[in-house]
Formats: structure tokens, C-alpha cells, sequence
């Protein structure tokens, strides 16, 4: 699952009145949250490679023609917009949401790969958290609502995996 979710919740915190932002104590629950990567840098190593000799065995049929000098501009250009489509993926694959939990302030920084970054922060006492199975714009649509701004989280994530997300950060809400 692409999150990294570090709770501190479990068991009895060390001092009374643990995991405030006033105090400036550590958050009781933080989570990064990033969109799946199917294809690691190796793997895209691989593929290219392969790509390349795929794309040069048809040349070996007109090697020593002027065909040769036809084909090879459009095989050339396939293997160089199959690189950069590949580089823009992996480049937008950089956005990651980033959420801080602690008692009296629940955080939420959303870091975008062509943009700044987008902040929001509320009480969790009165944050709402609702997971819309079947009427948001993706299935199983998670948001939190809190300071007369609602929020969509990990939007990039498999339905089931919001589906998990919610049912871990209710408990943590309901913990804290």
C-alpha cells in the first residue's frame, strides 16, 4: 500500500497531555501518502532497453538501403517520446499528501510536482471524515471536513486503500 503510516496512539503516552501541537510535542499520528509506482527505475532501465532492440530488429531487413534511412527517424522518435512520457509519469508521481494528527490540530500539506504546496488545518474534534462509496468522483471518495473547508485525501489511491485509510484514521481520530 503506498503509505507510511507511524502511529503513536498505541498505549499510554509518557506525560498527560502528550501529542499537542501548543506544546509543540511530536504528533501522535503522521502519514504519507503517494501515488503507487508500477514501473521502479529499473524496471524502466529494462524496458527501454528492450524497447530498443525491438524497435532495431526491423532495420536489420533494410540495413544497407535508403529504407533504412526512412524507418529509423520514426523508430528513433517512438523510443525518445516512449522516454520522456515515462520521465513525465515518474515526474508526477512526485505528489505526495503528507497528514499530522496530534489533539488539538489535525494538518494536512497535499505537495504538488508543478506547483506550490497546498496547507490545510482544523480542530480534529470537530473534523468530519466521510468516505462516499459510490457518489463522489471516484469510488469509495474520502474527504475531511473542518474549518468551513472540505478536503479530498489520497485521491490517487485504489478504492480499497481509502477504504483502509478511513477505517485507520477514524480509529486515530476517535483516539485522540
Amino acid at each position: 500500500m503506498p503509505f507510511e503510516w507511524d502511529d503513536k496512539t498505541e498505549g499510554a503516552p509518557v506525560r498527560s497531555g502528550a501529542f499537542s501541537f501548543e506544546a509543540g510535542d511530536e504528533p501522535a499520528v503522521h502519514i504519507i501518502l503517494w501515488p503507487h509506482r508500477s514501473l521502479p527505475r529499473r524496471g524502466f532501465a529494462a524496458f527501454i532497453a528492450i524497447t530498443f532492440t525491438m524497435l532495431m530488429i526491423p532495420l536489420f531487413a533494410v540495413l544497407g538501403t535508403l529504407a533504412l534511412w526512412g524507418l529509423l527517424p520514426f523508430l528513433i522518435g517512438t523510443l525518445a517520446l516512449m522516454w520522456y512520457f515515462l520521465e513525465r509519469s515518474y515526474t508526477d508521481g512526485r505528489l505526495t499528501e503528507e497528514l499530522r494528527l496530534w489533539s488539538d490540530r489535525i494538518e494536512l500539506t497535499r505537495t504538488n510536482p508543478h506547483g506550490p504546496a497546498q496547507d490545510w488545518h482544523a480542530n480534529p474534534h470537530w473534523v468530519q471524515l466521510a468516505l462516499a462509496p459510490k457518489h463522489g468522483p471516484v469510488e469509495n471518495y474520502l474527504t475531511l471536513k473542518g474549518n468551513n473547508r472540505e478536503v479530498e485525501l489520497g485521491a490517487f489511491l485504489a478504492p480499497e486503500e481509502r477504504a483502509d485509510l478511513h477505517e485507520r484514521l477514524a480509529r486515530a481520530l476517535a483516539q485522540v
